[in-house]
């Protein structure tokens, strides 16, 4: 997509840092998920993982889980549902962590790649572990109705 389609800036920090959500896309860990997204998608491009199309699918298939997953949970307005969807979403995130593992450990990606998102994908978890517990322990029943 192009930059300046995108409804919000990525380097605006105001958006993250509001206490107010009025979308899934003011959500940090949608940012989150969405930064690993494309770095999945840079390193499936070229190279011998470009060339294995059924793992590149899986990978990408699992990335973009996490995004959807965050979105899907937070329009269907109510906290339990969205509390599901984001198990799911955390369920895609170790899904790509052992994917990182599996590319590294044959070959396609480089251990400092590896290493990298093998830590963003572990951060990823811990943030919506974080934000899931913040929803539960809430007295409001959706994110729209703050």
């Amino acid at each position: 997509m192009k930059p300046g389609l995108w409804p919000l800036n990525p380097e605006t920090k105001r958006i993250r840092s509001m206490s107010k959500v009025h979308r899934f896309e003011d959500l940090s860990i949608f940012h989150q998920a969405r930064d690993l997204c494309k770095d999945v998608y840079a390193i499936t491009k070229d190279g011998e993982f470009h060339k294995d199309s059924r793992f590149v699918q899986q990978i990408h298939a699992a990335a973009g889980s996490i995004m959807d997953n965050i979105a899907e949970g937070y329009e269907r307005d109510g906290n339990k549902e969205f509390i599901n969807f984001l198990y799911i979403a955390k369920g895609s995130c170790g899904e790509v962590r052992s994917q990182i593992i599996r590319a590294s450990d044959v070959g396609f990606i480089d251990k400092d790649t590896a290493k990298k998102l093998y830590n963003d994908t572990l951060n990823l978890s811990k943030s919506i572990s974080k934000f899931i517990t913040s929803l539960k322990e809430s007295s409001i029943t959706g994110l729209k109705n703050k």
